[in-house]
């Protein structure tokens, strides 16, 4: 990230502001008076400190409250989203585990819920695993069994992944068996991003595979975003979880031909 050379050594203002973040980040939202007295500045220090976070896409600010959520224009960090219903997801990743063929070559979105999949993927090899998502990438680098490509491309330092023109022809170049990914929002039968060139990933991604499986907790279909991905009914399998509302659920299967609902966490 871009560091102003301001108040204090660039080292000391670098420290200071990976503790905003991650204080932040815990709490998903807090303000800058709130976290001015916990690092012991002023609140203009603050201030400039977010307002290089938030160019860099890691927290937002508004009316003096700093958050790492999202929202339908933006989508929360990489690091945010890998805090947040981490046991639900890997119950998702499970489910999806079974899905998985040796042998087969996967494309694994910068979804959070992907990390646990990656993480299970080794007692499936051997595999090829094509991704853009940084997190993976080093969950995966050093198993033996598993051929690891990265897409390349420009590095977005919110969503920790690679995307762009690059990373777009690397995937538009292969044709994979299956793809693993999830969405921001479901809405109306579709999938949603709150960024257009993440929607031009994923979107490039469902178009080179195979096989294709969503997975997605009960809080995607409570948000919105804005740029649309792909219909549902695009998908092979939909898994989810046991918070799904049952009018949803019955939904889901209208559009689907398979849906997975795992048992609670």
């Amino acid at each position: 990230m871009a560091i102003r050379r301001g108040r204090g050594s660039a080292a000391g203002q670098r420290a200071r502001q990976e503790e905003i973040c991650r204080v932040v980040t815990e709490a998903g939202s807090q303000t800058v008076d709130e976290v001015a007295a916990a690092m012991g500045v002023s609140t203009m220090t603050i201030y400039r400190d977010v307002s290089e976070l938030e160019k860099a896409g890691l927290l937002h600010l508004a009316r003096g409250q700093i958050t790492a959520a999202g929202s339908n224009v933006h989508e929360a960090s990489s690091r945010y989203r890998r805090t947040q219903a981490m046991a639900v997801k890997k119950k998702l990743a499970e489910a999806a585990l079974e899905l998985v063929e040796p042998g087969s070559a996967l494309f694994l979105d910068d979804s959070s819920t992907g990390l646990p999949l990656a993480q299970m993927l080794p007692s499936k090899s051997p595999l090829t695993v094509v991704t853009h998502y940084l997190p993976v990438f080093k969950e995966l680098v050093g198993e033996t069994q598993i051929r690891l490509l990265m897409t390349g491309g420009e590095y977005i330092v919110w969503a920790d992944a690679f995307m762009g023109s690059t990373a777009l022809r690397t995937i538009r170049s292969m044709r994979a068996d299956a793809v693993f990914m999830s969405a921001t929002a479901i809405v109306n039968g579709s999938m949603f991003h709150p960024t257009e060139n993440a929607a031009d990933v994923k979107r490039a991604m469902i178009e080179c595979s195979g096989f294709k499986v969503l997975y997605a907790d009960s809080t995607k279909f409570t948000r919105t975003a804005l740029h649309e991905i792909a219909p549902v009914s695009v998908f092979d399998v939909v898994i989810v979880d046991a918070d799904l509302p049952e009018e949803t659920l019955t939904g889901l299967r209208q559009l689907c031909p398979r849906v997975i609902q795992v048992a609670p966490v």
